[in-house]
């Protein structure tokens, strides 16, 4: 399974903000919209992400003031980010390795979407399911003893 693929299988909708927006408006975004991740855009650009846990990490290293603090202070500058021709064991991988729950999927110079942990497990739930159901029609289907060979034996 590719990273293209999930991503036709979760959609294309993206949430940004601005690294001048204060975490206070990033979370009422992220609550309002149940996600747990906004990407930071200036000029059109990623410049980074923003969770949930570089929140609170940012809260708890200098004590913000979550109300005034900007999103810059808190973001994560360089994500790791997944293409979409890679395959989902390298995705897989790049979270565990990175412990990055979600990452940005960009083709060159353009941001396609986030993907996340959740979304991985929904796709591989999804196709384990699929082919759970194509084995259990190919053994309802199954030709018996001798109806093969009958119609070999007439070709």
């Amino acid at each position: 399974m590719l990273v293209s693929e999930i991503m036709a299988l979760k959609g294309h909708v993206l949430y940004t903000v601005g690294p001048q927006h204060t975490l206070q408006e990033a979370v009422t975004t992220m609550t309002e919209l149940d996600i747990g991740s906004v990407v930071v855009v200036e000029d059109g650009k990623m410049v980074g992400l923003l969770t949930f846990r570089e929140m609170l990490a940012a809260l708890a290293r200098v004590g913000m003031n979550w109300r005034e603090a900007r999103v810059a202070g808190a973001m994560m500058a360089k994500p790791v980010v997944a293409t979409p021709e890679m395959e989902v064991e390298e995705l897989q991988r790049l979270i565990v390795e990175h412990h990055q729950r979600y990452l940005p999927v960009m083709d060159g110079d353009t941001l396609l979407g986030v993907i996340s942990f959740h979304d991985v497990a929904r796709a591989m739930l999804e196709e384990k399911s699929f082919e759970n159901r194509m084995l259990k029609s190919y053994i309802r289907n199954w030709p018996e003893e001798g109806e093969g060979q009958d119609s070999q034996a007439a070709g």
